[in-house]
């Protein structure tokens, strides 16, 4: 039989066809012991048909219903025929049946098609119902010689002993048996194939809907290497500067997202500091980023103050931001001669600053508005002096806001009593503690922030 099944080259519906040849089998398992169980209740009188049509025809039916299990377990791989055999296996049964005990079979022709319709082609169905029709056929006629009759076909037979099939009885068959049964069938046809229709249609959907989140996580695969390449991150970098260590991670909570930090020599003697969360998350949170980020370089490589970098940002970003988004962002920038730093704060959580000869607080600054969400806002630049051993804790809110199952957030206060707990250690150190005090925190409760840090330590 040449098969033309356009689901051969289908990978969903190849998929879907080994899962239903496995279904088909179970519940073939499930008819087998049905069957089994007339016969069993037959053999002790419970009904009255005669003990040897049973005998005859329940243990080859039984076998048949149970061929299909051995054929998937022998049958290795998906082959497109293994259906076929199946469906083979369910007709004959069925017509083993039917022939001896014709007219107690009329619903258990159905089956064939139940069994069909996990295929969800309308090709496998019309064939199987062609197979049932063929097949009951000769099981109804080929039950006049060797079958069981009812009242009506030994009405005709006016006490006859012999069985003798006259032109009458063929006629009642055909009308009272044999058509029944055709009716029943093609009427119950059209629910299969529009079952299968439907069915068939949501499958072609999720198939399009996969090839769709494949081709976007591709697409976030590239956004997201392209975000990691715009962040630093080779560690640690200024590897010819002893005068400072800076050390970063950032963790999104989906592909890409909107949290961002930089670092970037201005001069020989000036180092810019930057971190930042965008509103939002995912895709339009990364696009504003991108601009965030690069609106603050640009203007931070043309010698200007945190100050005037963040007015003039924050006007460049509120131009045409008809969607509404903005960013918290704080930015230093370190003279390395002098160790003075001068830095400003946009709406974003305070950082801490653990000096040489103490521990990690949090600094009191001015908190100015967000970068985006209102034009002309006056920011206010404050400076202060560092000294070696000096260290300065920079995060976002992906950090304290981070939850627990018990939705408990990680808060300051624990922030600060980690990092005090750990303030011995090296800047890489101490960032992958806080993280994994996190995490050990969140307990696994999904993240729903990115988790940004900065550390940088004061050297020589």
């Amino acid at each position: 039989m040449v098969i033309n099944d356009s689901e051969k080259n289908n990978e969903i519906f190849i998929e879907n066809e080994d899962k239903a040849n496995q279904y088909a089998a179970k519940c073939l398992i499930i008819v087998a012991a049905i069957v089994g169980s007339v016969w069993i209740l037959n053999s002790i009188n419970f009904f009255i048909i005669s003990k040897m049509l049973m005998n005859i025809a329940m243990p080859t039916s039984i076998t048949l219903f149970l061929l299909p299990s051995l054929l998937v377990k022998m049958i290795s791989g998906q082959k497109w025929y293994l259906k076929y055999l199946i469906m083979a296996c369910t007709i004959m049964g069925m017509t083993s049946l039917s022939t001896m005990m014709t007219y107690h079979t009329i619903l258990a022709w159905i089956c064939p098609l139940l069994i069909s319709c996990h295929y969800y082609s309308k090709k496998f169905t019309a064939w199987t119902l062609a197979g049932s029709v063929v097949f009951m056929t000769m099981a109804i006629f080929a039950g006049l010689y060797v079958g069981l009759w009812d009242s009506n076909m030994m009405a005709e037979m006016d006490g006859v002993k012999e069985r003798i099939i006259t032109a009458s009885i063929l006629i009642r068959t055909f009308k009272f048996y044999y058509l029944p049964r055709v009716f029943t069938l093609i009427a119950f046809a059209p629910i299969c194939f529009t079952l299968m229709d439907r069915t068939r249609a949501l499958l072609n959907k999720q198939k399009k809907d996969n090839e769709e989140k494949e081709r976007i996580s591709a697409e976030l695969n590239v956004a997201t290497e392209i975000q990691i390449s715009m962040l630093p991150s080779i560690f640690p970098d200024f590897t010819n500067r002893a005068e400072f260590e800076i050390y970063a991670t950032m963790k999104p909570a989906k592909e890409v997202g909107g949290d961002f930090y930089d670092f970037f020599s201005i001069d020989d003697d000036h180092l810019a500091v930057v971190i930042a969360d965008v509103s939002g998350k995912g895709v339009p949170a990364a696009l504003f980023m991108v601009v965030a980020k690069t609106l603050i370089k640009n203007q931070a490589q043309v010698g200007r103050t945190p100050v005037e970098i963040f007015t003039l940002v924050n006007a460049q970003l509120c131009e045409n931001n008809e969607v509404g988004m903005f960013v918290t962002a704080f930015m230093g920038v370190y003279e390395i001669s002098t160790h003075h730093f001068v830095c400003v704060n946009a709406g974003h959580n305070p950082p801490l600053l653990k000096r040489a000869d103490g521990s990690f607080e949090y600094l009191k600054l001015h908190t100015g508005f967000v970068l985006g969400g209102m034009e002309e806002i006056k920011y206010k630049q404050q400076e202060m002096q560092l000294t070696s051993g000096d260290e300065l804790y920079l995060y976002t809110d992906g950090v304290t806001e981070a939850t627990n199952i018990n939705d408990e957030l990680y808060g300051e206060d624990r922030l600060l009593a980690a990092l005090n707990n750990n303030m011995d250690l090296n800047t890489d150190e101490l960032l992958s503690s806080i993280k994994n005090d996190i995490d050990s925190f969140v307990n696994g409760a999904p993240q729903f922030d990115d988790i940004t840090m900065v550390a940088f330590k004061i050297g020589i």
